[in-house]
């Protein structure tokens, strides 16, 4: 029920109205920038182990990607950011929490509806950008399915971070802070592409450990490297020196760790909300 609501409210306030307009204003500048960026390398051939055609389009995948997990985020954090202490502060969750609702049900709830919403909107305009490479340039990505899965376990945690933030800041606070995180995110994955061209051991910790604080940005490094892990010779260092290449995939227990995160984040806004003062 609350989750149902989550979307009612969306639909109510037009936020699928502004998303949808505009998700399709940037498809359309990302279809022409694509179908120009293919027609500029042309003239540079393409053969030995240097492939412009391939560099372009792995590229231009990275791009979409990172555009979809930044729209994504930029919904996320609009479905959540007030979803505790705003609507506290409107006196519209103490009716819910006392009866017939309890506060576990009420982030459940919350959290599926945000979730729901978010996994699909990604899933579709990642969908979307690998078409439309692909149409232009007549290539797939090394792999397609992988780096969507990502992607959707990426935005879940960042759902589950901006829900915990509203748990115990103001919606104002709460999504200064979730775009911040983001930010470091993105910095720990230019720290680790830094780190890996240049054999810099103490970069590359550093990137690690971010990482392993913000997990979402791991499973993003992971849909990126996924996207042109088959390529080889010059391509390869080319695209990984690149802001849209990733010259490390992450590990299964990577991956057991950011279920383990989503469940550490669960715990903690379980016990901060039922502390709470409403």
């Amino acid at each position: 029920m609350i989750a149902r609501h989550v979307l009612q409210e969306s639909v109510r306030r037009r936020v699928f109205v502004v998303v949808l307009v505009l998700t399709l204003l940037f498809l359309g500048l990302f279809t022409l920038a694509t179908v120009e960026a293919f027609n500029a390398q042309a003239r540079f051939g393409d053969g030995g182990s240097f492939s412009p055609h391939a560099i372009t389009a792995v590229t231009l995948n990275g791009l979409g990607v990172f555009a979809s997990l930044f729209l994504a985020t930029v919904l996320a954090v609009f479905l959540t950011l007030g979803a505790v202490r705003g609507d506290a502060e409107r006196g519209l969750l103490q009716p819910l929490v006392v009866r017939p609702l309890g506060r576990r049900e009420f982030l459940l709830g919350r959290f599926v509806g945000a979730v729901a919403v978010c996994v699909v909107y990604i899933i579709v305009l990642y969908a979307l950008v690998v078409l439309i490479v692909h149409q232009a340039g007549g290539i797939w990505p090394d792999y397609v399915i992988g780096p969507g899965v990502a992607l959707a376990g990426a935005v879940t945690i960042l759902v589950a971070m901006s829900l915990l933030g509203s748990v115990f800041l103001s919606a104002t606070a709460n999504g200064i802070a979730m775009f911040m995180l983001y930010g470091a995110g993105l910095v720990a994955g230019l720290l680790a592409a830094i780190g890996a061209a240049l054999n810099a051991h103490t970069v590359l910790a550093i990137a690690h450990d971010i990482t392993l604080v913000l997990p979402f940005e791991g499973l993003y490094q992971a849909a990126l490297h996924a996207l042109g892990s088959n390529q080889t010779g010059l391509t390869r260092v080319l695209v990984n020196l690149g802001p849209f290449g990733a010259s490390h995939p992450n590990s299964v227990a990577f991956d057991i760790w950011g279920a383990f995160y989503l469940a550490i984040l669960a715990a903690v806004a379980t016990v901060g909300f039922e502390r709470r003062d409403l």
